[in-house]
């Protein structure tokens, strides 16, 4: 089954990490068919769109303009009609606006900043700069422009447009709850039998994120995730070519770790992007899985030292 990809963009997108997650979520031992799904930090989407549970989503954001987009696609304010005449029109001013597109660029992220409408907020994320999603401390877009005037295609539109249509249909589906809160509000309506998915952003790395995150944020995460009586799964980085996440070690080594080496396109700069071994984190045990090599679980002692593999799926 293909992976719905979101019609936001942003950098650090887990799109090509989807089934790997799903891998781990189906041999969780939790019921698929029943279990609720609790997300406190939604981002674009893509992990949550693709989950294989089939009870309640309840997510949440620190980020009021995703919140505000997917809203607006479940209460029907935003269509595939819409989008496509509203991409349509910008299109037509961005081509023929100055600076190379660069002044209407400009006129949209100002306006979207007064207003907060979901329709710039796409407009801005697919316009933007290598991708980016970042905002200034007072709340307010700051990406420069892409310097492509003619980014808007009416190919592009048209994969904008289905993407769209695509959210449309799996947020209908389902009972979905989307809300403007904390991360610790969001995991405390996760119980028994329900599955929380947390990704975060990522300590000590560049992340283009509403908020930033420091070192308290990540302790009161792990004290939130561990005294959850739900499942959990984390998304974080291991380590890269140069150095270990320190965050692994002091919180997240005394629960059970499967890591795949994965590729981001983080940062402005090409020297921010390099290969990273991601790592989910989990609080439970993996079933077997049959007719499939082994894969790599690490666990930690207590105080995150002494990392031993652990072969959870041996091969058929």
């Amino acid at each position: 089954m293909a992976t719905i990809i979101p019609p936001i963009k942003s950098q650090g997108i887990k799109t090509k990490l989807v089934p790997w997650i799903n891998d781990v979520i189906l041999r969780s031992g939790i019921d698929v068919a029943k279990a609720n799904w609790v997300e406190p930090f939604f981002g674009t989407g893509v992990v949550g769109l693709n989950s294989p549970l089939g009870g309640s989503f309840m997510v949440g954001d620190a980020n009021p303009h995703i919140v505000n987009f997917y809203n607006g696609v479940l209460d029907g304010d935003i269509t595939p009609a819409k989008m496509r005449a509203y991409l349509e029109r910008e299109s037509n001013l961005l081509s023929a606006s100055g600076e190379s597109g660069y002044a209407h660029y400009r006129e949209v992220r100002e306006r979207f900043n007064r207003l907060g409408d979901p329709f710039d907020f796409v407009f801005l994320s697919r316009a933007g700069f290598n991708g980016m999603m970042r905002f200034n401390r007072k709340g307010e877009w700051n990406v420069p422009f892409c310097k492509k005037p003619n980014r808007f295609s009416p190919a592009y539109i048209s994969k904008i447009c289905n993407q769209v249509d695509a959210v449309r249909r799996v947020v209908g589906s389902k009972k979905w709850e989307f809300a403007h809160r904390g991360f610790v509000e969001t995991i405390a309506k996760a119980g028994k039998g329900d599955l929380v998915y947390c990704d975060p952003p990522y300590f000590g790395r560049y992340a283009d994120y509403y908020n930033g995150w420091t070192e308290k944020d990540e302790e009161t995460l792990f004290r939130a995730l561990s005294a959850t009586n739900a499942h959990f799964i984390l998304s974080t980085w291991h380590h890269n070519e140069f150095r270990a996440n320190e965050m692994v070690g002091r919180y997240w080594g005394r629960f059970n770790i499967v890591t795949r080496e994965h590729f981001y396109h983080n940062g402005g700069r090409i020297e921010n992007r390099h290969s990273v071994v991601e790592a989910l984190v989990f609080n439970f045990e993996l079933a077997e899985k049959p007719r499939q090599a082994a894969q790599r679980v690490v666990q930690y002692d207590l105080f995150g030292c002494q990392p031993q593999e652990v072969c959870v799926a041996a091969p058929a």
